[in-house]
């Protein structure tokens, strides 16, 4: 294996470890000292407020969260082997991001709750106009805009160029 190659292997497993040490450490935070329904207001519309959330992004499908949650473990799996295969610093990057985010939420599915994959994922950043969401989800939607932006803006190869048809 190219050492470039196991360096960016290992760089994106960082990534996705930093995010969710990042995305628990706030959750921990958030459940300590906003549990009474303490409200912290940081500037203009952004505030944190605590919220939990047992169905998917932006409260919907509540009470499918064990489904949700296995959805999220195989969507990891799949991740982790688009980052082994990812050839490009931008796509690592991206990959790593959203695995980190999905890996974050699902450690709340797993283990604040009431039973395995019964757990509701911890929300606390409020922007008062906007769902409220959490440092998981921050790291999910850049990840994935990014894959959308790299996708966009990779030159498309054609079949003259050596592409397969």
């Amino acid at each position: 294996m190219d050492l470039a190659v196991a360096s960016r292997r290992w760089s994106t497993l960082w990534l996705s470890a930093l995010v969710v040490l990042a995305d628990q450490v706030t959750k921990h935070w958030a459940v300590n000292h906003l549990a009474d329904g303490h409200t912290v207001d940081i500037v203009w519309t952004l505030r944190f407020k605590l919220g939990f959330n047992s169905g998917m992004a932006f409260s919907q499908a509540e009470g499918l969260g064990p489904i949700i949650g296995v959805v999220a473990l195989v969507a990891i799996v799949v991740l982790a082997f688009v980052v082994r295969q990812s050839d490009t610093r931008t796509g690592s990057f991206a990959a790593a991001a959203i695995l980190g985010g999905a890996a974050g939420n699902v450690a709340d599915r797993l283990f604040r709750g009431d039973g395995w994959l019964h757990g509701a994922v911890v929300d606390f950043i409020d922007l008062q106009w906007w769902p409220v969401f959490n440092i998981a989800d921050m790291a999910i939607t850049i990840g994935g805009a990014i894959l959308v932006i790299g996708a966009w803006r990779t030159p498309k190869r054609s079949v003259a160029d050596g592409a397969p048809s």
